[in-house]
C-alpha cells in the first residue's frame, strides 16, 4: 500500500471515530478525494472489520472498537485538554465532585491536578488515578467489576453509589447530541448514571468536543438544556446553532476562554 492511500486511510478511520457514523460523501469531501476512491477504502476496510455499513453511512466495526483505552484517549487530544482546562477552571479547591466515566472527564481530572482538598466521587479508574497523587484529595469509588480496557465500573450498582452522595459539581460526557438537543448515549447504564449525576449535583457540567454533535447513538438522555454548563472545544456546524442558541450563557467556550 502507497503511503498516501495508507495516511487517507488512516484520516477516515479517524473522522468515523471522531463522529461515530458518517456518509460516504461526506469523507470524500473532507478527505477531498472521489467517490470512487473512497467506496473503494471503505470496501477494503468492511473486509478487513475496521469499519462496517449501517443504514447508508460507515460507522466503526468490530476490529476498531476494540482499540485499547489509552489509544482512544490519544484521539483528539488536543481539544479534549482545551475542554479539560476551561472545565477546572469552574471548580475551586475543596470541592465536592462527581466524575464520569469517558476520556474527556478523565481530561477534566488531569486539569484539576493542581486543586487540593477535592472529595472526588467516580467510577472512572483513569480520573481516579489521575487525582490520587495529591493527598489532600479524598476519593470515592464504587465496588463491581472493572470494565476493561476502559477502566470503569458501570450498572445498576454504580447508579446506586452516585445516589448516596451530593456533589457540588457534576462532570460527565456524552456519545452525542441529535438534532434536537437531546442527550444520546451507547448503554442505557450510562444514561442512567450521567443523569443520577445531573440530578445529585448543584451544577452539572457536560464536556463534548464539537464532533460529537450529530454523532448517533441509540440511548436517548435528557435535553442538553438540563445541563447547568455546557464545556465545549469550539462551536458546532451550523445544523446545530439552534441547539446552542438555546443554552445562552450556559455554554463554555474552551478555545475563547485561554485553553
Amino acid at each position: 500500500m502507497s503511503y498516501s492511500k495508507s495516511k487517507r486511510r488512516e484520516k477516515l478511520l479517524a473522522l468515523v471515530n471522531e463522529r461515530g457514523a458518517i456518509s460516504v460523501g461526506a469523507l470524500a469531501e473532507l478527505l477531498d478525494v472521489s467517490m470512487q476512491t473512497i467506496r473503494r477504502d471503505v470496501d477494503e476496510l468492511c473486509d478487513g472489520e475496521s469499519l462496517r455499513r449501517l443504514h447508508g453511512r460507515v460507522e466503526l466495526g468490530e476490529k476498531a472498537l476494540n482499540i485499547p483505552f489509552d489509544q482512544r484517549t490519544g484521539t483528539n487530544l488536543a481539544a479534549k485538554e482545551s475542554i479539560g482546562a476551561a472545565a477546572a477552571r469552574l471548580i475551586p479547591d475543596g470541592a465536592t465532585i462527581f466524575i464520569s466515566i469517558g476520556s474527556t472527564p478523565a481530561a477534566v481530572a488531569r486539569a484539576l491536578r493542581a486543586r487540593k482538598g477535592l472529595t472526588v466521587i467516580t467510577n472512572n479508574l483513569t480520573a481516579a488515578m489521575a487525582l490520587s497523587d495529591e493527598l489532600s484529595n479524598r476519593i470515592i469509588i464504587p465496588g463491581g467489576e472493572l470494565r476493561l480496557p476502559d477502566r470503569d465500573l458501570l450498572g445498576d450498582e454504580v447508579v446506586s453509589f452516585f445516589a448516596r452522595y451530593r456533589a457540588e459539581f457534576g462532570i460527565f460526557g456524552t456519545a452525542g447530541v441529535a438534532s434536537d438537543g437531546r442527550l444520546l448515549e451507547f448503554h442505557s447504564a450510562e444514561v442512567r448514571a450521567s443523569e443520577r449525576i445531573r440530578l445529585n449535583s448543584k451544577t452539572s457540567i457536560l464536556v463534548i468536543d464539537r464532533s460529537k454533535f450529530g454523532r448517533a447513538a441509540p440511548a436517548l438522555g435528557p435535553k442538553i438544556t438540563d445541563i447547568d454548563r455546557v464545556v465545549v472545544d469550539e462551536m458546532p456546524a451550523e445544523d446545530f446553532a439552534e441547539v446552542i442558541d438555546s443554552l445562552g450563557e450556559k455554554i463554555v467556550l474552551a478555545k475563547e476562554n485561554g485553553s
